[in-house]
């Protein structure tokens, strides 16, 4: 008998209670077995009978990378790097590994092994944080394969086009492809991306040209000065801000000199105390007229914040720190800091300067804002200082000795947010800083898990070579009572979570070693 696949289909979905099957069932067979019988048989009809599909064209080979290949070891360690698995007790944590692993293979030149492409390609869709280093790896034959599976998409996206000079990409492709084609082509040519991005400037969406407009903050250059002071007439308030605020990093650029005439005629020195020495005097603006618009200045404050100091916050944050000394008879950063402020002004007024160091990227005044790095930290908002971004505008080896004397001073509590901004891997005297304090906490019997993101760190950004030094302290401590925060006992495994955290710190600095060793080769290869 020959059965229809849809009345099959509508009698197994309905039941065959409610719709007889048109089946026969054989002796003693009941209807549902005989209705499943049928299925298997239509089944077997259906697929013997199937039209095969035209081929497709067979796609054209992988690009030839031209890259050394990865050392045996490397190799084998990247297969197990990406098959994963999580922290498990004192063993190292392979998913953290990963981008380490990839950034090093990178400063190689090393391409990715084939066979292992897929999984590559899998594990950086799952984790953006690691797809620059993982397409990078993977090279043109990454992109070849992410061509064929619609799931790896995002691979032909950004970094496939970033060494293209094909200007059709600038006219014709995705936003995604033209930030990554204006960016590559700011670092070759930043004239030429300037251009490029003027030509089209009037027919961008808003929210386009905020981003292309933030390209230029790389090689930011006196020559891009004309185009900015062009943006500063955007009718995006957005742009416009953005335009203001390159303009205000580049000391000697017209908007520079427009915000130093005003800041100039907001503070002051006053030298008619008696007896009180020279200060620093404020008024701040009573208006803010088109003019103080056009260069950035936004009009309406944050709720419970006063118009006039909003106003001056964002004059003095962009005016050029040069202009102060001349201001205050030819004090440097730290003498000018060090004076005292009228009426209260004094948070509002650093906290100013420091935002201008920031973007300027002058060492000299960061230095001076900060302050040594033994003086107490202020508590959580109540201080006008931001000592992690002030930071990052001291060269790398003085911000690495800055936070290693703030750890050594006041511990680890209000040091995770600095060690943030200090350079991979950690300086020495940084690295014995952490280590010790870490030690000195358990010593003390602090609350061991208070400390689990400084170790997670420190698994990170330790130096490798500093593992040997550091096995000492994974022998088990004496058993000490350890307060909780609400003063009550500890649970009795501090002491071993302790233990076995140094453990872990130890073996992942050794694995990190062995990885670059391995990365390096029989030959030894630099990075």
């Amino acid at each position: 008998m020959d059965h229809t696949w849809d009345s099959l289909v509508g009698s197994a979905l309905l039941g065959t209670g409610r719709r007889v099957p048109p089946v026969r069932a054989r002796d003693g067979q009941d209807v549902a077995a005989a209705l499943l019988d049928a299925a298997a048989v239509e089944t077997v009809r259906r697929r013997a009978g199937a039209v095969a599909a035209v081929a497709r064209a067979r796609p054209e080979p992988a690009p030839e990378d031209v890259r050394p290949p990865l050392p045996p070891a490397a190799r084998r360690r990247l297969a197990l790097l990406l098959a994963g698995g999580g922290r498990r007790g004192a063993a190292p944590d392979l998913t953290e590994l990963l981008p380490q692993w990839l950034a090093a293979a990178n400063r190689h030149g090393y391409q990715a092994p084939k066979a292992l492409l897929p999984a590559l390609l899998e594990a950086a869709r799952a984790r953006t944080d690691l797809r620059q280093e993982a397409l990078a790896l993977g090279g043109p034959g990454a992109r070849w394969l992410a061509g064929l599976n619609p799931q790896w998409k995002y691979a032909l996206r950004g970094p496939s086009v970033a060494g293209t000079t094909d200007p059709a990409v600038w006219e014709e492709g995705l936003f995604a492809e033209r930030a990554a084609f204006l960016t590559a082509t700011r670092r070759r040519d930043p004239a030429a991306a300037r251009e490029l991005l003027a030509g089209s400037w009037a027919t961008e969406r808003a929210e386009d040209r905020l981003m292309f407009l933030d390209v230029l903050r790389e090689q930011l250059s006196a020559a891009d000065e004309p185009f900015l002071e062009d943006t500063l007439s955007d009718r995006s308030r957005n742009v416009r801000a953005t335009a203001a605020e390159l303009l205000s990093a580049l000391p000697g650029s017209a908007l520079a000199a427009r915000m130093a005439d005003r800041a100039r005629s907001c503070v002051s020195l006053d030298r008619t105390g008696a007896g009180e020495g020279p200060r620093i005097a404020v008024e701040a603006p009573h208006e803010c007229d088109k003019g103080m618009q056009r260069d950035g200045v936004v009009v309406k404050p944050p709720s419970r914040r006063g118009e006039r100091s909003w106003w001056l916050s964002q004059i003095v944050e962009a005016a050029p720190l040069a202009a102060w000394r001349e201001r205050f008879g030819g004090r440097g950063p730290a003498g000018i800091v060090a004076l005292p402020v009228t009426d209260g002004w004094q948070p509002e007024l650093h906290a100013a300067w420091c935002r201008a160091a920031i973007r300027q990227r002058d060492a000299e005044w960061a230095r001076a804002l900060l302050g040594p790095a033994s003086e107490p930290p202020a508590a959580e908002g109540t201080s006008w200082r931001d000592p992690a971004k002030l930071l990052s505008a001291l060269p790398a080896d003085e911000r690495a000795e800055w936070v290693a004397e703030f750890v050594s001073a006041h511990g680890l509590s209000d040091a995770f947010r600095l060690l943030g901004v200090c350079a991979v891997p950690w300086a020495e005297p940084l690295g014995r800083a952490i280590v010790d304090a870490l030690d000195t906490a358990r010593d003390a019997g602090s609350y061991p898990w208070s400390f689990s993101g400084v170790m997670g760190l420190a698994e990170r950004c330790l130096d490798p070579a500093q593992a040997d030094r550091l096995e000492i302290l994974t022998a088990q401590p004496q058993e000490q009572q350890v307060q909780e925060p609400g003063g009550g006992p500890a649970t009795s495994g501090a002491s071993a979570y302790w233990g076995e955290a140094f453990q872990r710190l130890v073996g992942t600095l050794r694995l990190r070693a062995t990885m670059l060793a391995e990365l390096a080769g029989p030959a030894g290869r630099p990075a």
